[in-house]
C-alpha cells in the first residue's frame, strides 16, 4: 500500500537559497530510490519560512530505508544545521485501515 510521507520544515529567511539546493538533492537522490512515486515542495503563503514536502512511496518500508540511507542521512545534517533544529515527518496511507 502506498503512502505518503509530510515533510514539514521552517527556514530562516536568510538560508532560503542554500535551503533550495539541498532539497534539489535531496529529491534527486530520492528519484533513484526503489519504490519512489513522486514529490513535491511546497511554501507556505501564510508562513513563507514554512515550506512542505510531499513525498510518495510504494510502501512505508521503502520510505523507511530511504529515511535511514546513508545518502539521505548526509544531506538532511546539513539541512538541519541551516534550520538551526530537526525537520518534522509524518506518514499517512490511503483508505482506513480494518
Amino acid at each position: 500500500m502506498s503512502v505518503k510521507i509530510l515533510i514539514t520544515r521552517t527556514v530562516p529567511g536568510n538560508k532560503g537559497r542554500e535551503m533550495l539546493q539541498l532539497f534539489r538533492e535531496m529529491r534527486s537522490l530520492a528519484t533513484s530510490q526503489p519504490g519512489y512515486i513522486s514529490g513535491e515542495t511546497l511554501k507556505s503563503n501564510d508562513r513563507p519560512d514554512v515550506f512542505l514536502v510531499i513525498s510518495t512511496w510504494e510502501s512505508a518500508s521503502d520510505w523507511e530505508k530511504w529515511l535511514l540511507s546513508k545518502e539521505r542521512q548526509a544531506i538532511q545534517e546539513k539541512m538541519d544545521a541551516l534550520l538551526g533544529g530537526k525537520t518534522h515527518y509524518e506518514m499517512f496511507h490511503y483508505g482506513l485501515r480494518g
